[in-house]
Order: structure tokens, then C-alpha cells, then sequence
């Protein structure tokens, strides 16, 4: 199904306008500003500007103990390394050249 373009939206939204308007519907004119009032006043509890400054909670130990969390989960721990579970270094492939560039042999080296 495919998505209407704004065109199409536009043009069904002003079908159904006029289909509205010839069954008798009306469309009010309201002042602009107006839908925002209440009773003639706007309504006080969805101004935000005109409320004092709320105090805020101050939250720096907070911070601190995660800043703190934070730097300790990157800081690896070093311990002394276990013969047993350390990985072993496994013996590296050399390849001995001749002065002309060629191989001459391979040996193995730890």
C-alpha cells in the first residue's frame, strides 16, 4: 500500500471541508489568541514562564559516586599472572632470505 503525498492529503482534506460545508455544516471564526483562553483568561497552569524558579535538589554526591563507579570500571585490574591460565605464546613463523630476496628456509622461533 502506498503512502498518500501531501498533495493527495491536502486535497482530501479540503473534499471533506466542502462535502461538510454543503450538508449544512458551519465554521466559526475565532479570534486569533483566543482558543488559548478559558473563560475568557488564559489558563494560568500552562503558562511556564510566569511560575517562580523552583528550587532544584542539589545531586553532587550523586554524580560523584558515579563518576567515580565509572572511572573504576576502566582502570583494569593488574594481578600477578597465573602459569597455569595465561595464554601461551605460540612459536612465530620466520622465513631466512638470501641477498638476492629469495628464500632460502623457514625456522620456527618462540
Amino acid at each position: 500500500m502506498k503512502r498518500p503525498t501531501k498533495a493527495e492529503i491536502r486535497q482530501q482534506l479540503n473534499n471533506e471541508v466542502s462535502q461538510y460545508l454543503q450538508h449544512g455544516g458551519e465554521v466559526k471564526q475565532v479570534a486569533r489568541g483566543a482558543s488559548g483562553l478559558q473563560d475568557g483568561r488564559y489558563d494560568e497552569r500552562s503558562l511556564a514562564f510566569e511560575k517562580p524558579k523552583e528550587e532544584r535538589t542539589p545531586v553532587n554526591e550523586v554524580l560523584q559516586a558515579i563518576d567515580q563507579r565509572r572511572q573504576e570500571q576502566r582502570k583494569p585490574k593488574r594481578t600477578a599472572p597465573d602459569p597455569a591460565t595465561s595464554k601461551r605464546r605460540r612459536p612465530r613463523k620466520k622465513i631466512i632470505y638470501d641477498d638476492f630476496g629469495e628464500p632460502l628456509r623457514v625456522i620456527w622461533e618462540d
